[in-house]
């Protein structure tokens, strides 16, 4: 199948003097029924002459009613041409933001010194989260939006990559209320230091690491948040009752990050 043709420029934008045609006569619509031509002029950006022309253009072809001196009043033509042109003007500018800056990838990342819009940063992954840094990195973006130290900033125009290796997932089973077995709670403070993040999944398991005083990083949507974390090249020690361990289990198979099941009797 033929690829589609592309939508047509709209009939406005075929040229200067049908958009400044279309422009006027919005202007006389916002103002009727007194308009003053000077501030048609000035509102945008012709002479006064040029605004004068094109009302006469638009009264000869029954767009613009003219009444008494300085008054105009927009006709039923001129409201359905106007109507037309806008119909083709918003379906353009749809096509503009969708398919064109829906295009234009743009990420945000934390500026590690002060960056200004228009210059080229590195980018570095820390702490799960991206940075850009004016003194450069293994790769590249150029920044669409800057602000201070500290500060989230766009960055675009992607050259190179990220490089930061994929977290590991460490996962200790806890048992559920109807099972059998224990796991001490000062365990989980001593296996606290085999991650970067503590996730729970399971009220057995944020009851265990309530008992060891230690607080969850992540608790909720565990299953997405626990890859999503790793993707980012943190380590994460997963603390979940048995029920919940098939579907963790199974997100990070799927997302192919490095995991390991611990045995609880072994801790």
């Amino acid at each position: 199948m033929a690829d589609p043709e592309p939508e047509a420029t709209p009939a406005v934008l075929d040229s200067k003097r049908d958009a400044t045609r279309y422009q006027v006569l919005v202007e006389i619509a916002a103002r009727q029924p007194a308009v003053s031509q000077s501030e048609i002029a000035e509102a945008i950006g012709v002479t006064s002459q040029a605004v004068s022309d094109y009302v006469r253009d638009l009264v000869e072809n029954g767009y613009v009613e003219k009444g008494g001196r300085g008054r105009y009043e927009v006709t039923k033509e001129g409201v359905d041409w106007l109507i037309s042109r806008t119909d083709g003007l918003e379906a353009y500018l749809d096509r503009v933001s969708s398919d064109v800056l829906g295009s234009v990838d743009v990420d945000a990342a934390i500026a590690l010194d002060d960056v200004t819009e228009g210059s080229e940063v590195g980018l570095t992954m820390r702490d799960g989260v991206l940075h850009a840094n004016p003194a450069g990195g293994t790769a590249t973006a150029v920044v669409v939006s800057g602000g201070a130290a500290g500060e989230a900033v766009g960055v675009a125009d992607f050259e190179g990559v990220v490089e930061y290796e994929t977290g590991d997932v460490t996962v200790i089973p806890v048992p559920t209320v109807t099972d059998t077995g224990s796991l001490t709670a000062d365990r989980i403070g001593e296996k606290l230091t085999d991650g970067d993040l503590l996730a729970v999944a399971g009220t057995e398991a944020y009851a265990l690491a309530s008992r060891g005083d230690v607080s969850p990083d992540i608790r909720f949507g565990t299953a997405d948040g626990v890859a999503e974390a790793a993707v980012r090249g943190l380590d994460v020690l997963l603390v979940a009752a048995a029920d919940e361990l098939p579907r963790h289990t199974a997100t990070l198979r799927e997302e192919n990050i490095p995991h390991e099941v611990s045995d609880p009797v072994d801790l």
